[in-house]
């Protein structure tokens, strides 16, 4: 098979190397990619917003599948052109993508097929959204409607917190046209966890669980981010929860989408908050998370391409899925700065003395002649299998300290 995958990131070098390893595949292309990927796949030089000329290369090249990473690419509707010309390709459709492109529809949506969510308003100008949280309790949550890269939410301890995230969004414009619009919600207390499906229409199976360290720096302090780090499996979720984040959420979500009219196939993340009174969602995505394919693809036993044609064949119901024993981590390495502003360009030292107890995954990452240097906020994901979190925590954390650059972040409790 001749596999096109679309992204540049973390994500996509993990969806890389967990595809080289299968024998039903030929070749494998990468847009953009990055250096990282090079040993296993040819890098084309067409980003992933640029869909027609996707397209083309993709009809040109006579590809067999195409795996589509950035939720971008997704929501501008790249499946219903690679589809109208017949060429397979694993993600959903535009109209159900929105779940990710509008945290408005999203909790709309929940709303309608009454699936757990927190309680919320919806605002299009800063004057009604301050009165609003005048007058209710904090902690509370600002989120932008649209695509911000895992930086349009805020959690806001205070009120005084809570207007400066509406100032920055209304009137500094600081997310430009994804935070025109904005909800407000209820700040859910419990623990915050992921959970990804395999679905296709109404069939989905799991996928093996993880949890995400979205905040910037230890002990869950700072801005949120796109992600500082994941275990796996997750601590939280045992076989009963996942049963029931089965029933009472991804299947009603699923039903409701085909109800609407939006075909779902592809991978449903659900960003989860378990409270007390049982799962709720958060968020929903619809493509691979990102930093958790890293952490989980490792611990997969199966052939990922026989995933994905059955997902895209409908054959998902009665299938199960293999996976490692062992537990994985996988820790964020960052630039100076992130979520925020941060420099690029930065030479990454000691890459090459990594050993193959640990996987480097490059997220954010350029080539300048012989030299690696850093081109994102996240520029490598380092994961490590161990026989419990303990040994994958020192593994990772061992190949960590083998690599840097100026200004080098890292979270240093991921797994804790």
């Amino acid at each position: 098979m001749r596999i096109l995958v679309i992204g540049s990131g973390g994500r996509e070098h993990a969806l890389v190397w967990k595809l080289a390893q299968s024998q039903r595949v030929k070749k494998i292309y990468v847009a953009p990619g990055n250096p990282g990927m090079e040993s296993q796949a040819e890098l084309v030089p067409i980003q992933a917003e640029d869909l027609k000329s996707l397209l083309s290369f993709a009809k040109k090249e006579k590809i067999d599948l195409t795996i589509v990473g950035p939720e971008v690419s997704l929501c501008d509707g790249i499946v219903p052109l690679f589809e109208k010309e017949k060429l397979p390709i694993f993600g959903p459709s535009k109209e159900a993508a929105l779940l990710e492109g509008s945290k408005i529809f999203t909790k709309q949506f929940l709303m309608r097929h009454q699936i757990p969510t927190a309680a919320f308003e919806v605002f299009e100008s800063i004057e009604p959204a301050r009165k609003y949280v005048e007058k209710s309790a904090v902690p509370i949550v600002v989120k932008a409607d649209g695509l911000a890269a895992g930086k349009g939410v805020f959690v806001c301890g205070t009120k005084e917190e809570a207007f400066q995230a509406l100032d920055f969004l209304f009137v500094k414009k600081g997310l430009g046209e994804a935070g025109r619009r904005v909800v407000i919600e209820d700040c859910l207390q419990g623990i915050e966890t992921s959970f990804m499906v395999v679905a296709s229409g109404r069939e989905a199976i799991p996928l093996a669980t993880s949890k995400d360290h979205k905040r910037a720096y230890d002990r869950d302090q700072g801005p949120n981010t796109g992600g500082m780090g994941v275990i796996s499996p997750s601590p939280h979720l045992g076989l009963p929860l996942q049963e029931k984040v089965m029933s009472e959420i991804i299947l009603p979500t699923l039903a409701g989408l085909e109800k609407e009219g939006r075909f779902f196939k592809g991978i449903l993340y659900a960003g989860l908050m378990l409270t007390k009174e049982g799962p709720f969602v958060l968020e929903y995505n619809v493509r691979f998370g990102d930093p958790e394919t890293e952490a989980i693809l490792p611990r997969l036993e199966d052939d990922l391409v026989d995933l994905i044609e059955s997902a895209l064949q409908g054959k998902l119901l009665g299938k199960l899925l293999r996976w490692k024993k062992e537990v994985s981590v996988c820790v964020m390495m960052a630039s100076e700065g992130y979520p925020g502003p941060y420099p690029k360009g930065k030479v990454i030292d000691g890459l090459g003395t990594v050993g193959p107890e640990a996987i480097v995954f490059h997220a954010g990452t350029a080539r300048q002649g012989d030299q690696i240097i850093t081109a994102g906020g996240r520029v490598l994901g380092v994961t490590a299998l161990g026989r419990d979190l303990a040994e994958a925590r020192k593994i990772a954390y061992g190949a960590v300290s083998k690599i840097s650059w100026e200004g080098v972040h890292y979270r240093r409790d991921i797994g804790l």
